[in-house]
């Protein structure tokens, strides 16, 4: 017998997209599968949108809104599978994305093979997310992974993972303290809880950007800059517990650096704690000057202003990207529909 894929799909105020990912979820070539979404206490029409889909293999979970992490921790409780997919309530995936890395896990016959995949991300239109390889797309040890991803300042997305059960109880369980960089934590510990990363070119997630309401999202807020921080510490923590040489001391000193302007001159608290991890292995911390058309604001009016005026113009230039590709898969939907043709909730784009 096949292994059971459970895919969990954590959802909070998700009405506007969980028809398409539960769709997604749904047309996954992979036959057996089960899919269970927890509903994170969401007070629009998430909850009720998703209960139409309940059935044998579909288990719908409601829950008082406790976060994200704890969401994803529930989910898992009531699953019953071999392996483990993760999906956002808003993100999609292509529906070949689990067969394509179950053949690499049977091939493997290794629990502690972690999978991953393609991804790109999309606003409302799949077909024109564009994947573009990052030095994390390939079979990498597990310590490798960590020290790319902190030299280069890259990442996998959350549904890029196919995680053994196995592998997931030998990571333990979401941090449900962290309101922010949860999954970078999270998949801290997957990663290096296993023998290796095994990337599935072909297999493929979408991502979609829904702006200042993701919870990724940081923006000024101090609960979660100081979560995001926390995150950083476990991380390092994590990694140095199992090799503290002089590579991983480099790529902890960029990774700091890296971060560093999120918290300044907001959190000058929070930025001493960095220099201070910096200077435990050996590196210094610099405060870059703002570059580009932020400068001026910063010269005159200081680093507050600029770094107000760019979060400004981010969510100004995403809210007019995110209309104009509205209005386009708008367009294209009342095409298809004068044709006479049924179009399924979510068409993805060929591989």
């Amino acid at each position: 017998m096949k292994p059971l894929v459970s895919i969990l799909i954590p959802s909070y105020n998700a009405e506007e997209w969980i028809v398409d990912t539960v769709e997604s979820a749904l047309a996954q070539t992979w036959s057996r599968k089960e899919i269970v979404i927890v509903d994170d206490g969401s007070n629009d029409s998430t909850l009720a949108l998703a209960r139409r889909y309940e059935s044998k293999h579909v288990c719908i979970v409601s829950q008082r809104n406790q976060g994200g992490a704890a969401a994803r921790n529930t989910a898992f409780a009531h699953c019953q599978g071999d392996y483990i997919q993760w999906l956002d309530a808003d993100d999609l995936l292509a529906p070949d994305k689990v067969m394509k890395q179950m053949a690499i896990a049977e091939q493997c016959a290794d629990d502690r093979i972690l999978g991953s995949s393609a991804w790109a991300y999309f606003m409302y239109r799949p077909s024109a997310a564009r994947f573009a390889p990052t030095p994390l797309w390939d079979d990498l040890l597990p310590m490798e992974w960590m020290l790319r991803k902190w030299s280069h300042n890259v990442h996998m997305q959350t549904a890029t993972w196919l995680v053994s059960r196995e592998l997931s109880s030998a990571a333990g369980p979401w941090n449900t303290e962290l309101l922010g960089d949860d999954d970078g934590e999270y998949f801290a510990r997957v990663v290096l809880a296993s023998r290796g990363v095994r990337f599935a070119p072909d297999a493929r997630v979408f991502y979609r950007v829904v702006g200042t309401s993701r919870l990724s999202y940081i923006g000024r807020s101090n609960r979660k800059l100081e979560a995001h921080f926390r995150s950083i510490q476990l991380q390092i923590g994590h990694v140095r517990s199992l090799d503290d040489g002089p590579r991983v001391r480099a790529a902890i000193v960029n990774y700091l650096q890296t971060w560093l302007p999120h918290f300044y001159p907001e959190r000058l608290d929070l930025v001493d704690e960095m220099r201070s991890l910096a200077s435990a292995v050996g590196g210094e911390l610099q405060i870059a000057s703002i570059g580009g058309k932020y400068a001026l604001i910063d010269m005159m009016l200081g680093r507050v202003a600029a770094k107000k005026a760019q979060l400004h113009y981010n969510a100004g230039k995403t809210f007019v990207l995110r209309s104009w590709d509205k209005l386009l898969f708008a367009l294209a939907e009342e095409r298809v529909n004068k044709t006479g043709i049924v179009r399924t909730a979510c068409k993805m784009p060929d591989a």
